[in-house]
């Protein structure tokens, strides 16, 4: 029996099929393995992929592409406000929930997220059965580490309201140790992994315990500030400032024009990882001016230098939270189209250079591959024993931290969960205040990486009696889906309050 694995990214998708017992990526009705997850809106129809994407300049407005970045999340999510900024497609609020509003022909319509998003997943199922030769839904689909449990939901009923039977939900990085068989060829022994993704938008830094089958995330890093589009752009201010030395116009501020620049750059860019040099041709650029420009891997490389320290520089970061240094690491493995850029792979063999870099499978297609691995594990056409299954233990994403004043008046904060706690976690923890007190408050806190701490709530214990000193057993348990529930009791009076902060959306 076959079964489906599916990496939908913030720019593309893959999907990989499982049969026969291997797992290969399927090419799509284009030709093209890997689908821009681009979805173009017209008269009477809905245009998904490279075409959706070559066509952008000419139907903007109806063009939705990063849609991943808004899926389970509310109107005023900042993450939301940021994409309606960004993109060209309408973003509106009806009833605090996140539609695109499409003006293709002579009405007017307002699309959800999840609607844009079942699309792509059609795109993929249509994929896998025309290569197959049958109807298979049985998939597994992959989600970023950060993802929260209401993100999570959206992409599980997009993909199901396309046809899929989802299996299960995975975390990028497992599957991506799951497409290089890390952690099946040893039963015992613990090893450190470090998985460094570069998509379309985002760079993601994990690193991994891998003990017998079982993977245990120690620390993860997103940047959404850095991807293969920030150097994209990169090289097409550059090819603008090349128009504007020969033909003295500038075209930095046409929109259309730009967006021209941008895919003639995106396909140099991708020419640079293979070559040493590039053409990049735009015909009618400005005024009916072609532009053709040859661009060399050197001088992209210098463009997108510091771009490039960017994308390195959080490993060490990530490591040192983590207690962990280079030598530490047994293994890195590269995921995400950008990671085929050769000058970023030569910094990271710098950086470890007595690691193994696991990079023989194509980066955009190493997440796929293990989705649909991880697909055949499930519908038991592998050969492999359940308990020889890998699986993913959820952990706390970020430190959780209670707030109390010392002797002294001082904050003090106390870390209980720090970032990396397996799920369901229970912590206990007593605070102490002086016996003249008649109110104690209690903050909870959570803190980011090298980031302040963000207040999540708070409990305030009043009318408390006189005693010596006031005693305050504080329970705090996280729940696998990110959610927090505190309570308080004084040990002198009974006291109690509780508060439950609901998982991040």
């Amino acid at each position: 029996m076959a079964a489906i694995g599916v990496h939908f990214g913030y720019t593309c998708a893959c999907v990989a099929v499982f049969k026969d017992g291997r797992a290969d990526v399927v090419a799509n009705d284009a030709g093209d393995r890997v689908t821009p997850a681009v979805v173009a809106y017209r008269d009477t129809e809905q245009i998904v992929g490279i075409a959706a994407k070559q066509g952008r300049f000419r139907n903007a407005a109806n063009t939705v592409v990063k849609v991943k970045q808004v899926l389970g999340r509310s109107f005023e999510d900042p993450e939301t406000q940021t994409h309606g900024s960004e993109t060209k497609c309408q973003v509106v609020n009806r009833d605090q929930k996140v539609f695109y509003e499409i003006s293709a022909g002579d009405q007017t319509d307002f699309v959800s997220p999840e609607n844009v998003a079942k699309l792509i997943f059609n795109k993929m199922k249509e994929t896998a059965q025309s290569a197959v030769g049958s109807d298979i839904t049985e998939a597994v689909i992959t989600v970023p580490f950060e993802f929260a449990h209401a993100q999570k939901r959206a992409l599980r009923e997009a993909a199901e309201a396309a046809g899929f039977h989802v299996l299960r939900l995975i975390h990028e990085p497992a599957a991506a140790l799951l497409a290089y068989d890390v952690g099946q060829e040893s039963s015992s022994g613990k090893s450190h992994v470090l998985v460094w993704k570069l998509g379309g938008t985002s760079l993601s830094v994990t690193v991994l315990q891998v003990n017998g089958g079982m993977f245990r995330v120690l620390n993860t890093h997103t940047d959404h500030s850095i991807g293969g589009e920030s150097f994209t752009q990169a090289l097409a201010l550059h090819l603008a400032a090349e128009f504007k030395r020969t033909f003295k116009h500038d075209v930095s501020s046409n929109v259309r024009a730009m967006l021209k620049l941008m895919s003639g750059a995106d396909m140099a860019k991708h020419s640079l990882s293979s070559l040493g040099s590039a053409n990049c041709f735009v015909d009618s650029l400005y005024d009916g001016v072609d532009f053709d420009c040859s661009i060399s891997r050197a001088r992209f490389e210098l463009l997108c230098s510091s771009l490039f320290n960017k994308s390195i520089q959080p490993i060490r970061v990530l490591l040192e939270v983590a207690g962990l240094s280079t030598t530490d690491i047994n293994k890195v493995v590269l995921c995400g189209g950008s990671a085929r850029i050769p000058r970023l792979q030569q910094m990271i063999r710098e950086m470890f250079p007595d690691v193994e870099l696991l990079s023989s499978a194509p980066p955009d297609e190493v997440i796929a591959v293990g989705a649909a691995l991880q697909a055949g594990l499930l519908v038991g056409r592998d050969g492999l024993r359940p308990e020889e299954e890998s699986v993913t233990v959820d952990v706390s994403a970020t430190d959780i931290l209670l707030k109390e004043l010392n002797e002294s008046g001082a904050e003090l904060f106390t870390v209980l969960l720090p970032a990396g706690t397996p799920l369901p976690a229970r912590r206990h923890h007593v605070l102490r205040g002086g016996g003249t007190l008649s109110s104690l408050c209690v903050g909870i806190y959570q803190r980011l990486v090298s980031m302040q701490p963000e207040k999540l709530a708070q409990i305030i214990l009043r009318d408390l009696q006189p005693s010596e000193e006031h005693n305050v057993d504080t329970v705090l348990t996280m729940k696998r889906d990110g959610s927090l529930h505190v309570s308080c009791v004084d040990q002198s009076s009974g006291r109690s309050e509780v508060v439950t902060v609901a998982a991040a959306s």
